[in-house]
């Protein structure tokens, strides 16, 4: 993977902070699905593994590491391309499955409009 990173060569501000140290810190968070500024500190300041996220998102360092690792994986016969989501477990949004919205009234076709008196006997 260390070829396809950008280099560590200093650059304005100093020297960057290890790569392997803020990849694993932004696993952590894609993992844990938590926030950035949950990020633990020994992975370094969440900010810089923000940033480098970021940065590489917007250069393709993600997507060319991406298309390696498949590529590898592929030819050594890893990957299995069938996937699979069983429906009883991928949750929809409550407005996905008919549910009202807030405030509004479900409206009654069929019914009469207004109120109507009961008839006596």
């Amino acid at each position: 993977m260390e070829p396809l990173l950008p280099s560590m060569a200093v650059q304005r501000g100093g020297r960057w902070r290890h790569h392997r140290q803020v990849i694993n810190g932004i696993l952590w968070r894609t993992e844990n699905g938590a926030k950035w500024h949950q990020v633990p500190e020994r992975y370094g300041p969440w900010k810089t593994c923000y940033h480098r996220f970021s940065v590489w998102e917007q250069d393709g360092t993600w997507a060319r590491l991406e298309q390696r690792l498949q590529a590898e994986a592929e030819a050594a016969g890893e990957l299995d391309w069938r996937a699979q989501a069983d429906a009883t477990i991928v949750r929809a949004h409550q407005e996905a499955a008919g549910a009202r919205k807030r405030g509004s009234a479900r409206k009654n076709r069929g019914q009469p409009k207004g109120w109507v008196a009961p008839e006596v006997d």
